[in-house]
């Protein structure tokens, strides 16, 4: 805080105007990506139900009450999603041994498949753009979408 603290009062405003405008031009671009990676896992695949599959894939398994309470969204919408993901061939669901009335979910083979294929190829553009950046500008991005993820 201290670096900001000795800035002109303008020039931080300006530089917080231009992060916030850069921040919302991201998210847009991010929903684009999910739009786009969900049709290159299925042709009928959702964003939101992208979202379910790679947490699902990233976790290696979920519930649906685990998934509602991590997208803070209700437990109806997430068994519709989760039916649909089973329909399309890419979630597989076993009772919980543990309690019988919720559901283990998993990806399926090909599911993985798919999603594995799609991390490479993201990486690899993620690599690409920034390699035009010195580590220490990575890193320094690194710690402001650290800072805004706590927030």
């Amino acid at each position: 805080m201290a670096i900001v603290e000795a800035e002109p009062a303008g020039e931080i405003e300006e530089a917080f105007a231009e992060f916030q405008e850069q921040l919302n031009l991201m998210f847009v671009r991010a929903r684009s990506l999910w739009k786009d990676s969900a049709a290159r896992i299925h042709s009928d695949l959702q964003p939101s139900g992208y979202k379910l599959l790679t947490f699902i894939a990233h976790a290696g398994t979920a519930n649906a009450h685990h998934l509602a309470e991590r997208f803070e969204t209700d437990k109806s919408v997430v068994s519709r999603q989760v039916r649909m993901l089973e329909d399309l061939g890419l979630v597989e669901s076993r009772p919980d041994d543990q309690d019988g009335r919720q559901r283990v979910l998993t990806v399926t083979p090909a599911a993985r498949t798919a999603l594995d294929e799609l991390k490479c190829d993201n990486v690899a553009r993620l690599r690409g753009i920034l390699a035009e950046l010195s580590v220490d500008e990575v890193q320094a991005a690194s710690r402001a979408f650290r800072l805004l993820a706590e927030m």
